[in-house]
């Protein structure tokens, strides 16, 4: 069974399944809310026998992760005693990193945001400049809301305590071999991993490398970048050699980091490519760079990816009119155009963990450069018309391409946002719409033209889906994280 189409009933009893039950339960339990939701409930709703379901709850309330929120009357017998998800036992850091911006949450496990930082950023800066402003800004947001990091065994969150100890592993059970077959059940660890060179967390910590990955070795830790290479704008790896790092290690409930950026990059291996406009980038382990300085898991996706699975799994898609629930594009305008693809709940990143550049689609062949080295993408369009004002212009040209992809995807929406299109939401939901609608009534469509909305969560979309990276999985939604090679 695909982790990422887990439903209710789909529990199993068996020991190998038992992230995959625990991912039911708690996703029962954070959808009850505060009202709670009783062990005889979870038995139904999720296909498993009472007695595993207690087993489940009892280890849940052991580390802190449920409670019980009072009881309920039964229609015989004595009254239920009904459970609920504590919210903040466990969370999550989400950064958006744009190329002039950088924003920061950190929210609980409801993914309701606790506190946010925003801070300017230059992508083009360096590898090094870059990962100082992450890690601040992460340390922030943690010593504001859980306080500094608890040392020794025992500690709150360390190896070996309950809440975000128990929270990491069953996180990684999850979705190591989600990532690794593409199709296995909820906690099966994929067979034979280190034999087929995949790098567990052991190799990361210690700097052993994958197939394919780049050797640190290659260039010494601290040595100076030559004058060749600097002169061709190459990010330095100077810091690739840096002993671990714990800045976040044993701070009480935390999950790890996920951080979004604009691609093309690997999900997989948190390794970028050329960044669109900072080709410099490719190639940088950015998932491993960060997780040896803070000490946390750390997942890395693009921008529109992360808005996407926090608009499916988030709640938010549902507000946006049952988003979550089918397949919709989210497209997303702000200092480049891209999309994030969501079919069956699920966010489709494609056999490379490329899918949804959808700003580079050539739609004039003789038309403006683009910073991707191609004519005439819509993303070079429509940041043209944008520049000079031309609002409308941006839309109708948004429009071309959204009508495109309803085409080839048939998808059931189009969420709209960015922070160009949350400057003028009117403009663009009206604009995308009217060509959507010019396009159905060529083709005569019964059903009408595919729907256009403005996405929920506004400016910091981006940086709550980066959250969910690392929250997702928790729930059974196993396609956010990504931890070893496939």
């Amino acid at each position: 069974m695909n982790r990422s189409n887990a439903s209710a009933g789909d529990g199993a009893n068996l020991l190998a399944l038992r992230s995959h039950n625990t991912a039911l339960v708690l996703d029962l339990l954070r959808g009850a809310g505060a009202g709670g939701i009783s062990r005889l409930e979870l038995a139904e709703q999720t296909g498993l026998t009472p007695q595993a379901v207690s087993k489940i709850t009892a280890r849940l309330r052991g580390e802190g992760l449920a409670a019980e929120a009072g009881r309920r009357a039964s229609t015989g017998g004595k009254p239920r005693t009904v459970l609920r998800l504590v919210p903040g036992a466990g969370h999550a850091v989400g950064v958006h990193l744009d190329r002039d911006e950088l924003r920061a949450v950190l929210v609980d496990l409801d993914g309701t945001v606790v506190a946010e930082r925003r801070a300017p950023l230059d992508l083009g800066a360096g590898a090094e400049t870059v990962l100082e402003g992450v890690v601040r800004a992460a340390e922030e947001l943690v010593a504001e809301v859980l306080g500094p990091p608890a040392a020794g065994p025992g500690s709150p969150g360390s190896p070996g305590a309950p809440g975000a100890a128990g929270l990491r592993t069953e996180a990684t059970e999850a979705t190591e071999a989600s990532e690794a077959s593409g199709s296995s059940s909820r906690g099966e660890r994929a067979s034979g991993e280190q034999a087929s060179g995949k790098r567990g967390p052991e190799d990361r910590a210690s700097g052993k490398q994958g197939p394919g990955e780049r050797e640190p070795g290659k260039r010494e830790p601290g040595k100076r970048e030559s004058e060749e290479q600097a002169s061709q704008g190459r990010v330095s790896f100077a810091g690739e050699g840096a002993p671990p790092g714990a800045a976040l290690d044993g701070v009480p409930t935390l999950l790890g980091l996920g951080v979004a950026l604009p691609g093309p990059l690997d999900h997989v291996r948190g390794v970028l490519h050329r960044v669109t406009g900072f080709p410099e980038w490719d190639g940088y382990p950015l998932r491993d760079a960060l997780e040896r300085r803070l000490g946390v898991p750390v997942v890395v996706d693009k921008d529109t990816n992360a808005a996407a699975l926090g608009l499916a799994v988030g709640g938010a898609g549902h507000e946006a009119g049952g988003a979550g629930a089918g397949s919709f594009a989210y497209l997303h305008l702000g200092t480049g155009l891209g999309a994030g693809l969501v079919f069956g709940g699920g966010v489709h990143r494609g056999a490379r963990t490329g899918a949804g550049e959808f700003g580079h689609q050539v739609v004039q062949l003789d038309g403006p450069p683009c910073t991707c080295g191609a004519r005439g993408c819509i993303e070079a369009l429509c940041l043209a018309a944008v520049a000079r004002g031309d609002l409308a212009e941006a839309a109708r040209v948004l429009g071309t391409g959204a009508a495109n992809l309803a085409g080839l995807l048939d998808i059931d929406r189009v969420l709209l946002g960015g922070r160009t299109v949350t400057a003028a939401p009117e403009v663009f939901v009206h604009g995308v719409g009217a060509v959507l609608d010019a396009r159905a009534r060529r083709e005569g469509g019964h059903d009408g033209a595919v729907p256009v909305r403005l996405a929920p969560g506004g400016p910091r979309g981006v940086a709550e889906g980066a959250a969910q990276l690392l929250l997702a999985p928790l729930f059974g939604h196993g396609n956010g994280s990504a931890r070893t090679a496939p």
